[in-house]
């Protein structure tokens, strides 16, 4: 293990800024020093080169087993204010503070929030919001600068267990935009900035089903939303004086198609982007808009690699003719460059350094398994190219996948794995449904509910594909996932068994049926939407029939490392140590069956950049050891 975090070490640029932005009079960053754990977040005045620190981490967490800064949030008029959120747990519980940065002085604290901070444009008020005793986000409050926190006053209370309550500015500034949202519906409150009275008023009263997202420009809201005969979203646009549905418009020259999602829109000065998925992949869309918010010059921003992933980076200026994007690939670190609307040029402004790191040496392609109904599962693999094709013997494989909440695993840049790619292993991510990746229907229609099984069965699928095809071997394979990827786990661990070797399972959420039945339970409730209500019998009988521990079985199970931590809010330490007992007491080989358990972390494991190395390093080496793969690597690129 330790030779294993070595090699990882050496592909991390221990000493690193970020890539800075503009806000303002200033320009912001963060940077990382050699032998310190935490971000250091830094700024420098327009034009000047004297740094100023707004926030070191290192110091937040001075005593603390565990330190996650949650949320860092600057005044907007004056920049000499910053509050920020801190847990000390792993629990997701934080404390607000508020700084003066001229004097650096603890104004104010507000104990027991989710993190979340907004300021109002005035700088007299913060936004945040509490949660409830399941640890639900569900009131919004606002706190006066200056005042007691136990004077702070509730704005608005969701009652309905199955929503959750989240705040954000628009880009604008203008609203604050309050979002009640389920797994399905949504609602959204705003306070205009620039009325006399900034009293709540809701923008579209909830609607089973629909789920819609807002931003502003000049006299519009922009809505990103669903209907039943639309599932993978549209844009459309409504006066902010008649908000409802009744006036929401599409975008005549960017309607609805049915193999593209769209996620949401953001808007600036003169232009809009649309962020989504086609083909598979993510996507960027931008478009002049006119003073009448009307799309002039749609269209999407390009990559010279066939499979990536890109995001909208920080994008704080409003008024400018650049967005700022983060592009990576399996073998392309991460990519920070600013896109110009007027002549759609891209300017790369750094790229993530990885000590002895050469990206000619390594090789990603995309391609298609069968699933047993025929669908066609993609596949993400990179490998070493050297010693992939010194031989065509089956290579030994770590197969990952996720597969719920519609959430899409995409093809990025990780050094962690670089130690693997160097022992000949192939990296594989299954994009299996009940993700994203190919869509809204590829998780509402096909992998949740009563076709979540669909998850499992393209999995196995997956894995067949690539034993038949002679890329691995069952003494070859090595499995992950975490969190409900670690659901997944379970489930194909006790239908297919024979077709691994070492499964990792991360925080997984495996008793299914004891969770879903017990709403006092924290986020139980909410995930009625996501796997049905145990309280009907045909919801229940389908749950028990793939809930991992409800169906561990007197048989053979692979190697299997199973890691919690004592503090997840989410997946309970008990959840995994149960799924444990059942196992020791059913299964009939004598594999390996380790559990491990962070004291000090939660649902994310370690905080300290160091430490979190260190828990990948020990996960790896159980799946190198499990592999019979313990020699040095076969790269000199790890050395």
């Amino acid at each position: 293990n330790n030779q294993l975090y070595e090699e990882m070490k050496g592909y991390l640029k221990e000493t690193d800024n970020s890539c800075p932005y503009p806000w303002g009079p200033f320009t912001w960053y963060n940077r990382t020093v050699e032998g310190l754990s935490y971000h250091i977040h830094c700024r420098k005045r327009n034009g000047e080169e004297t740094e100023e620190v707004v926030l070191d981490e290192n110091k937040v967490a001075e005593g603390q087993k565990y330190c996650d800064v949650g949320s860092i949030s600057v005044s907007p008029t004056s920049f000499d204010l910053v509050a920020y959120s801190v847990d000390n747990k792993g629990y997701e519980t934080y404390t607000v503070f508020i700084k003066r940065l001229s004097t650096n002085e603890i104004l104010d604290t507000i104990e027991e929030t989710d993190g979340t901070i907004c300021w109002d444009n005035a700088e007299q008020h913060i936004y945040y919001i509490k949660q409830d005793k399941s640890h639900r986000p569900f009131q919004l409050y606002v706190h006066k600068l200056g005042s007691p926190a136990s004077e702070d006053t509730c704005l608005l209370t969701e009652n309905d267990e199955r929503f959750f309550l989240h705040v954000k500015k628009t880009r604008s500034g203008r609203f604050l935009a309050v979002d009640l949202t389920s797994k399905e519906t949504t609602e959204i409150h705003l306070i205009d900035f620039e009325s006399q009275d900034k009293t709540l008023y809701c923008v579209q009263p909830r609607l089973q089903g629909r789920l819609y997202s807002i931003d502003h420009h000049k006299n519009h809201f922009f809505f990103v939303t669903n209907s039943p005969q639309e599932k993978n979203f549209k844009v459309m646009k409504a006066p902010i004086t008649n908000p409802s549905f009744e006036n929401w418009q599409e975008i005549s020259n960017f309607k609805y198609e049915a193999n593209r999602k769209i996620n949401f829109c953001t808007c600036f000065s003169n232009h809009v982007v649309i962020y989504g998925r086609e083909e598979g992949l993510t996507q960027v869309w931008v478009s002049k808009v006119d003073e009448n918010s009307n799309f002039t010059e749609i269209h999407r921003i390009s990559y010279d690699e066939p499979v990536y992933t890109v995001s909208l980076s920080v994008n704080k200026e409003f008024d400018t003719k650049l967005v700022r994007l983060a592009y990576a690939s399996l073998t392309t670190p991460s990519t920070t460059f600013d896109y110009n609307i007027n002549d759609r040029t891209k300017v790369i402004l750094k790229i993530q350094e990885v000590p002895g790191y050469d990206k000619d040496e390594y090789e990603s392609k995309r391609f298609y398994a069968p699933a047993s109904d025929g669908t066609k599962i993609p596949i993400s693999v990179v490998y070493h190219k050297n010693l992939f094709h010194q031989n065509s013997e089956p290579k030994p494989t770590l197969l990952y996948g996720y597969g719920s909440y519609g959430f899409s695993i995409d093809p990025s840049f990780d050094y962690k794995r670089l130690p693997l790619l160097n022992r000949g292993m192939l990296f594989v991510i299954a994009h299996i449904r009940g993700g994203g990746e190919m869509g809204r229907y590829w998780y509402e229609d096909e992998g949740k509910y009563l076709t979540k099984k669909n998850t499992f069965t393209d999995f196995i699928a997956v894995a067949e594909h690539l034993i038949a095809e002679k890329l691995t071997a069952p003494h070859l394979l090595a499995i992950e996932g975490r969190s409900a990827g670690g659901l997944l786990m379970g489930a194909v661990l006790n239908m297919r068994p024979d077709l691994f070797q070492i499964a990792l399972a991360g925080v997984p959420f495996v008793d299914v049926i004891t969770t879903m039945c017990d709403p006092s339970i924290p986020l139980t409730v909410v995930e009625w939407e996501e796997w049905g209500n145990p309280n009907e019998e045909k919801f229940f009988d389908y749950m028990f029939s793939y809930s991992p521990i409800n169906n561990v079985k007197a048989q053979n199970y692979p190697n299997i490392l199973i890691t919690a931590g004592l503090n997840d809010p989410r997946v309970a330490y008990w959840e995994p140590a149960k799924w444990v007992a059942h196992l020791r007491e059913k299964k009939t080989d004598k594999n390996k069956l380790l559990l491990k358990v962070d004291m000090s972390s939660g649902h994310f494991s370690a905080s300290d950049r160091y430490k979190y190395l260190r828990e990948r390093s020990f996960e790896y080496g159980v799946l190198l050891d499990c592999l019979n793969l313990k020699c040095p690597p076969k790269h000199k690129s790890s050395l």
